[in-house]
């Protein structure tokens, strides 16, 4: 391996924002959650879709072809949820599922988890920490346990 032997300007990105090309055909709303088809492409979460995090702005793609355009995600952070059938008794920090693009719930099954309970605010409503790298992280651990 050579070392550097001279200053090496990098190029950094800030934060937990991500850009990710759309899928064709279709849009993505400020605030969605947004998965990763089996192509690689953003689109609005599907259960059991890699989790990319939350869009920050619509991504209006309805009339291009795949990847013409970007949609822009925060990966990391906290937000407030509705979550069916939560309780106060969230506050032990259970794991939060989405089975599309706004539906969360505490019901693994075939749903892509996006992060765990932070703060119980109301019955139904709960600020979630979520984490893209963790969700990914936990998702590729379960495949190789089930393997």
């Amino acid at each position: 391996m050579t070392t550097l032997a001279a200053d090496t300007p990098r190029d950094y990105q800030l934060g937990e924002l991500e850009e990710y090309p759309v899928i064709a055909a279709d849009t993505l709303y400020e605030g969605a959650a947004v998965g990763e088809n089996s192509s690689g492409y953003a689109r609005p979460l599907e259960a059991g879709d890699r989790f990319l995090g939350f869009c920050l702005e619509q991504a209006d793609n309805s009339g291009g072809s795949a990847g013409d355009i970007r949609c822009r995600v925060r990966t990391k952070g906290r937000a407030v949820l509705p979550i069916s059938a939560l309780a106060i008794t969230a506050n032990d920090r259970p794991a939060v599922y989405a089975s599309d693009d706004n539906t969360f719930t505490l019901t693994a099954g075939s749903n892509s988890l996006i992060g765990f309970v932070s703060r119980w605010i109301a019955t139904g409503s709960a600020v979630v920490e979520f984490d893209a790298a963790l969700a990914a992280a936990h998702d590729s651990a379960v495949a190789v346990a089930t393997a």
